[in-house]
């Protein structure tokens, strides 16, 4: 068993940005604050699925070059190889759960 509180934990940027909550041994998640003009960075995985599960605000996700709006109780999943971006194009910020499966810390790909 394995307890982590959120609060007790920063994102990678501060005040936003990655705030992984477990990492391994068999996935990673956690939580993504994006401030207004933030944007994730296009990448890609090439084995591990990642999947959005947007809690709070509303962002543009591109994903393999298609643009939508994800808001609220959204769930979005990304195959392996699929390109995507996600922008807070809003005067909020955007809040999301992701989780990436199986557990490979390097298989990110920038784009």
């Amino acid at each position: 068993m394995q307890r982590i509180r959120e609060q007790a934990l920063s994102y990678r940027d501060g005040d936003s940005g990655v705030k992984y909550l477990m990492r391994g041994p068999k996935i990673d998640w956690g939580v993504i604050l994006m401030m207004p003009g933030q944007t994730l960075g296009g990448h890609y995985h090439q084995e591990v699925e990642e999947t959005f599960y947007v809690v709070e605000g509303s962002g543009q996700f591109t994903v393999n070059d298609q643009t939508f709006r994800a808001t609220v109780g959204d769930v979005i999943r990304m195959e392996p190889e699929d390109r995507h971006d996600i922008l807070n194009d809003t005067q909020e910020p955007l809040k999301m759960v992701f989780i990436k499966c199986p557990f490979d810390p390097n298989d990110k790909v920038s784009t």
